[in-house]
């Protein structure tokens, strides 16, 4: 999964960051995070859930190797992916909700739609 921003983090915190950021959204099916974490997020959450329509073993099999925890795979299996079945892309939104108190950075909601 290449990224286009690198955070401000070596590529091996980034990758564990947002496999965790992705892993939390798909299992509550809404984040809050800086603006920048939730547009990578997006990304990347939105390639899962298009692996999940196809639904097959190999796409399972490739979630699992990006997604931490199993119920969180069967859960976008069984209850997500079929919910977007119609869908071609889009299945996620970001509201800004503007600054940080502590440093000014931009926050933003990540949600399904």
């Amino acid at each position: 999964m290449a990224t286009l921003r690198k955070l401000g983090r070596p590529t091996d915190q980034r990758t564990a960051m947002l496999r965790s950021l992705v892993t939390n959204f798909l299992k509550t099916g809404r984040i809050e995070t800086t603006f920048y974490r939730a547009k990578e997020t997006k990304n990347i959450a939105e390639k899962m859930i298009t692996l999940a329509k196809r639904g097959d073993l190999h796409a399972r099999r490739q979630v699992l190797a990006y997604v931490h925890e199993e119920e969180v795979v069967k859960n976008l299996f069984d209850n997500i992916a079929p919910k977007y079945a119609e869908r071609n892309g889009g299945y996620t939104r970001i509201l800004k909700t503007g600054p940080r108190r502590g440093d000014g950075a931009e926050k933003a909601i990540l949600e399904l739609v």
